[in-house]
């Protein structure tokens, strides 16, 4: 599939990027990652249905885009009538101690 992605900021475009998808622009062939997801008993349950979403090869933190809370993210393609939009929202930060074992 082909789409764009872009990030909307106060209503204003501030980065986009087409993209193709599909395992010729993947790094890892569908069986490769068919072979290490179902071999986990977890996911061999019967009657089961997965479904994996593959991403592309664009990045926006490659042409130093830093989001921000309210930044918009949108994903649109050639399989969907409408584009996917989420908004980006900022949590206050959490005191967590992460202890390693």
């Amino acid at each position: 599939m082909s789409g764009n992605v872009s990030i909307h900021r106060n209503g204003e475009l501030l980065w986009e990027h087409d993209f193709a998808s599909g395992e010729q622009h993947m790094c890892h062939s569908i069986a490769n990652l068919e072979h290490h997801h179902f071999k986990y008993a977890a996911f061999r349950v019967p009657g089961q249905v997965h479904v994996h979403f593959f991403g592309a090869a664009i990045l926006s933190f490659a042409d130093a885009i830093v989001l921000q809370g309210g930044d918009e993210m949108r994903i649109e393609c050639n399989l969907m009538t409408r584009p996917l939009i989420n908004r980006v929202k900022v949590m206050p930060a959490s005191d967590c101690t992460v202890a390693a074992l």
